[in-house]
């Protein structure tokens, strides 16, 4: 039986944590899909772009997840789109929530809750040491 590498276990250990932070930032975007779906069945005012909006969060939650298992199992693809996600993704939540407006207040304030806890996998994604366990081909 073949031991696993020191960067393996590295690897496998920081990505455990964002694994757990896109877990909450999914959770989020569940939490704020399903409430959607409960005050559209209850007759209120559900607009298009929070149906759109509230759906495609919770889809890329699945997709960001399934990249960081991927990377997890060492694919560098997976790892640098997942590292893409971790930064781009806060900054285009609270971009597109701060159109006054748009959003009601409790869906802006749930929907940033869930990009803040990929802030702290994009410094984990971005680490040397991670970096370095995804090494470039040549």
């Amino acid at each position: 039986m073949e031991t696993p590498t020191r960067d393996a276990i590295d690897r496998s250990h920081a990505l455990g944590t964002v694994k757990r932070l896109v877990a909450v930032y999914g959770a989020f975007s569940l939490a704020v899909l399903v409430t959607v779906v409960v005050l559209a069945f209850g007759q209120r005012d559900v607009t298009s772009f929070m149906w759109g909006r509230s759906g495609g969060m919770a889809v890329s939650a699945v997709v960001a997840y399934w990249l960081v298992v991927r990377a997890a199992r060492g694919a560098r693809w997976a790892y640098v789109r997942a590292r893409v996600i971790a930064v781009v993704v806060p900054v285009a939540v609270v971009a597109v929530d701060s159109i006054p407006g748009a959003l009601p207040l409790w869906f802006v304030a749930a929907q940033i809750a869930g990009a803040v806890a990929l802030v702290p996998a994009a410094f984990v994604l971005n680490r040397s040491d991670v970096r370095a366990a995804f090494p470039a081909s040549r």
